[in-house]
C-alpha cells in the first residue's frame, strides 16, 4: 500500500498576499495583473472575494463591479516562487519524493513515514499545522493510495484541510464527483463524456470499456483507469533539470495585434526568449511546438505539430510559429496574447548523407555569438530589425518573466493536433 499526499496550498497568491501586508486581512482582495501592460484580469482571489462571485479570469472592472470595496494587488511572482521554495522545503523535512505540480501544488510519496490511514491523517495535520505557523499560509491535504484520489482529496475540503480517500471508502466519496473534477478532465472531454452520459467520475468508472476507447481513444482509458482507482504512476522525485519537459514563454502585448508585421515581430520576440532558455538548460534542439492564441475577446486555443527537421534557434522557431498560427487562425478577431512552447528536446537528429546542413550550422552559429554577445552586454544589446520597428517591443525582456512547463501538468485537452509542415 502506498501513502500518497497531495498539497495544495489555499488560494496562494492572494494568501501570500495577506501574509506580507497584514492591512489585507478582513478585506475582500484580488491579485491582479498590470492594467497598465493589459494584464487587467484577475489572477487569484482570497474567500472574501470569491464570496462576492469574482472568479479567475474576471477583468478588473468586473470585479469591481461585483465588489465596489475589493482590492486589487498587483501580482508579485517573485515572492510566490519564494514562498513556493519555502513551502517545499517544509515538505522535504518527512520526504524526498516530491513532484511538483505547478508554483502552488505538489504530491508527496509518504509511503516510507507511515504504516497506516490513520497515521498518515496525523501526519498531514501536522504538516498543514507547521504550514500555516511557520510560514503564514494554508495548505488542504489530500490522502490516498494513488496520486488521482489525493488530488481528489486536496481540493474535497478547503482551506486548510485533510481528506482521507481510501480502498474501502473511494466509491463513497469519488465516484459521485462531477466526472469534470477528475485530473485531465477538460472541458473538451468533459462536453465529450456528457455527450456520453457520462456525468460522474461512478459513471466513467462502469463505462463501457471498448466503446469508451472508440469515442475518446486512448485518453478515455486512462480517464477510466483513474476513475477507478488503478493508476499505478510513481511519484518522482523532484530535479529542476530532470522535470523541465517543456520550455515556454508568453506574452500579453500593450495593444491588440492586428498585422502580420506585428504577429512577427511578436513571435520573433518570443523565440528567441524561448530558444535561450531552452539552451540555457542544456538542451540542443526541440521536436515538438505549440502555440497559444488569446483573443480580444479573452478567448484562447493552442495548436501543437512536429518540426521537421528539428529546431535549435530562433529563426527557425519563428518561422515555424507562424505557418502554424496561419494554419489555425483566420483574423477573424484581434489578437491579445501570444505564446510559445517547445518540448520533445534532443541532442540532434538523423539527416541524410545528402541533405546540406550548411545553412542551418550557419544559422545557429550566428545565434550562439548573438546570445554571448547579450550576455556580457545586456539582453537588448544586439536586437533584429524587426523589434524596431515598435518602440516598446523594442524594450521587452520578456526571458525575465518566463514559464516553465514541466509535463505532467500538461493536460489533454490542451492541444489540437496539426500534421507537421
Amino acid at each position: 500500500m502506498r501513502y500518497i499526499f497531495h498539497c495544495d496550498l489555499n488560494n496562494f497568491y492572494a494568501s501570500v498576499e495577506c501574509n506580507e501586508n497584514p492591512s489585507l486581512r478582513g478585506k475582500p482582495v484580488a491579485v491582479c495583473g498590470s492594467e497598465e501592460d493589459r494584464h487587467g484580469i484577475v489572477l487569484a482571489k482570497n474567500y472574501i472575494a470569491k464570496n462576492y462571485g469574482i472568479k479567475t479570469g474576471d477583468t478588473i472592472w468586473q470585479a469591481k463591479q461585483k465588489c465596489p470595496g475589493i482590492v486589487c494587488v498587483t501580482a508579485n511572482h517573485s515572492l510566490y516562487l519564494k514562498y513556493s521554495r519555502l513551502v517545499r522545503q517544509t515538505y522535504y523535512d518527512y520526504t524526498d519524493r516530491i513532484e511538483p505540480f505547478g508554483i502552488d501544488e505538489a504530491w508527496l510519496d509518504m509511503t516510507g513515514s507511515v504504516k497506516n490511514f490513520s497515521e498518515a491523517e496525523n501526519l498531514a495535520s501536522e504538516l498543514r499545522k507547521r504550514v500555516r505557523e511557520e510560514l503564514g499560509v494554508t495548505i488542504s491535504v489530500g490522502v490516498s493510495f494513488c496520486k488521482v484520489f489525493a488530488k481528489l482529496g486536496s481540493d474535497y475540503k478547503k482551506p486548510d484541510a485533510t481528506t482521507i480517500i481510501t480502498p474501502e471508502n473511494f466509491k463513497e466519496i469519488v465516484w459521485p464527483l462531477p466526472a469534470s473534477d477528475l485530473l485531465y478532465v477538460g472541458r473538451a472531454t468533459a462536453e465529450k463524456l456528457q455527450k456520453l452520459n457520462i456525468k460522474t467520475i461512478g459513471e466513467l468508472a462502469n463505462f463501457d470499456a471498448d466503446l469508451l476507447h472508440y469515442h475518446l481513444g486512448k485518453v478515455g482509458t486512462m480517464l477510466q483507469t483513474f476513475a477507478r482507482g488503478e493508476q499505478v504512476e510513481e511519484v518522482r522525485r523532484f530535479c529542476e533539470h530532470s522535470e523541465i519537459k517543456s520550455v515556454g514563454n508568453s506574452l500579453t502585448y500593450y495593444k491588440d495585434v492586428v498585422s502580420r508585421e506585428d504577429i512577427s515581430a511578436l513571435f520573433m520576440l518570443l523565440a528567441e526568449s524561448v530558444i535561450a532558455r531552452m539552451k540555457s538548460y542544456g538542451f540542443v534542439r526541440a521536436r515538438n511546438i505549440s502555440i497559444s492564441i488569446t483573443d480580444n475577446n479573452l478567448q484562447t486555443f493552442s495548436k501543437m505539430m512536429k518540426m521537421n527537421p528539428v529546431c535549435g534557434t530562433a529563426n527557425a522557431l519563428a518561422g515555424y510559429a507562424i505557418q502554424l498560427f496561419d494554419k489555425c487562425f483566420t483574423y477573424s478577431s484581434k489578437i491579445r496574447a501570444l505564446g510559445i512552447h517547445v518540448s520533445d528536446f534532443c541532442e540532434g537528429e538523423q539527416v541524410s548523407f545528402y541533405e546540406p546542413q550548411t545553412a542551418r550550422q550557419k544559422q545557429e552559429n550566428i545565434e550562439n555569438a548573438v546570445e554571448k554577445l547579450r550576455g556580457r552586454f545586456g539582453r537588448n544589446s544586439v536586437q533584429r530589425a524587426i523589434m524596431l520597428t515598435d518602440e516598446k517591443l523594442k524594450n521587452i525582456s520578456i526571458i525575465d518573466d518566463h514559464v516553465v512547463t514541466p509535463s505532467f501538468k500538461e493536460h489533454p485537452d490542451n492541444y489540437s493536433a496539426v500534421s507537421p509542415i
